[in-house]
């Protein structure tokens, strides 16, 4: 992956902007929110546009309320990801959306072409992977001012990327009820773990929505407990092997059953956590000169919505 010169993309420090900000669109779980959030709307020409109008209710309510520099959208591919040809059960038990919803995938990005958003994706990884990627790489950059990822998503996943420089603008019902989750809202949700001890959490509760197993046996509040009081699976397996070889007393809250479960599913434990980790370096060509918000041509966009007869966005552009 090789690294841009961002000298002149960035002006000099001013006094009204301490930083530049990055929005990144988590496409398909902004697209299904919208879909099962809206009623049917149709076009006079039969057209079935709800996926695609609550869409853009949420890429203009984030762009009036964050002032984005820099835009880039995420979806996923039709192919298998890398874990499911780990796990061919990953995902086995969600049911296929329908095809109303997928219909509205290449509408959605004939917009954002048409507003320049950079759209990012690749074959054997999940969208939430070229996400991470995106959210690794940006603060990286020799840039100045400092870079701030704001991810749009409708996907709990998603947190486990809350940092000091991304938080998660998630949509908690329908399209309109939005919170922007910092690293101390991520700790009110998950009773004191931080963002990085998500995927610890889920290789032992496991996580039906992705079939990932976890340890079976044991609960939120138990993966809660052990995380928070060894922070991490290595810890906890490091000290279980540490109590085995040197007899020291068990710690509170390992009861002969949780030893048991947690011996029985080493394994599968660390399987877990592997299927619920966010891969973070995906092969993209990410760069910010393309992803520059902002330069886009504002009669053809209107021309577009006023052929899906979407009239009050019209006036609404950014």
């Amino acid at each position: 992956m090789e690294e841009e010169n961002t000298n002149s993309l960035f002006n000099a420090p001013t006094e009204e902007k301490e930083f530049k900000r990055l929005i990144v669109i988590d496409g398909n779980a902004i697209i299904h929110r919208a879909f099962h959030a809206l009623p049917p709307l149709t076009t006079k020409k039969g057209e079935l546009v709800n996926a695609v109008y609550g869409f853009l209710l949420v890429f203009f309510k984030a762009i009036k309320e964050f002032q984005p520099d820099f835009v880039a959208a995420c979806f996923d591919l039709p192919a298998p990801t890398f874990r499911h040809q780990k796990f061919g059960d990953y995902k086995a038990n969600r049911p296929k959306a329908p095809d109303e919803l997928y219909n509205q995938l290449p509408k959605t990005k004939e917009i954002l072409g048409v507003f320049n958003v950079a759209i990012f994706e690749k074959e054997g990884f999940e969208a939430d992977d070229v996400i991470g990627t995106i959210a690794k790489i940006a603060p990286q950059r020799q840039v100045f001012p400092p870079i701030e990822t704001i991810i749009l998503s409708g996907d709990l996943d998603i947190l486990q990327l809350v940092n000091p420089h991304t938080k998660v603008y998630f949509l908690r019902r329908g399209v309109k009820d939005t919170v922007l989750y910092d690293e101390n809202l991520v700790k009110e949700k998950y009773q004191g773990l931080g963002a990085e001890q998500l995927s610890d959490f889920k290789a032992l509760r496991g996580d039906p929505s992705d079939n990932i197993p976890g340890v079976p046996g044991i609960g939120e509040k138990t993966a809660i407990e052990l995380i928070k009081e060894f922070e991490s699976l290595e810890h906890l397996y490091k000290y279980l092997g540490q109590k085995k070889e040197t007899g020291k007393e068990i710690k509170k809250g390992l009861t002969p059953r949780i030893l048991s479960l947690l011996k029985e599913n080493k394994d599968q434990a660390f399987f877990s956590k592997m299927l619920a980790t966010i891969h973070k370096n995906v092969p993209i060509d990410f760069n910010f000169k393309k992803c520059q918000w902002g330069k886009y041509d504002k009669k053809k966009a209107g021309r577009l919505l006023k052929s899906l007869e979407f009239y009050s966005l019209i006036k609404r552009l950014p």
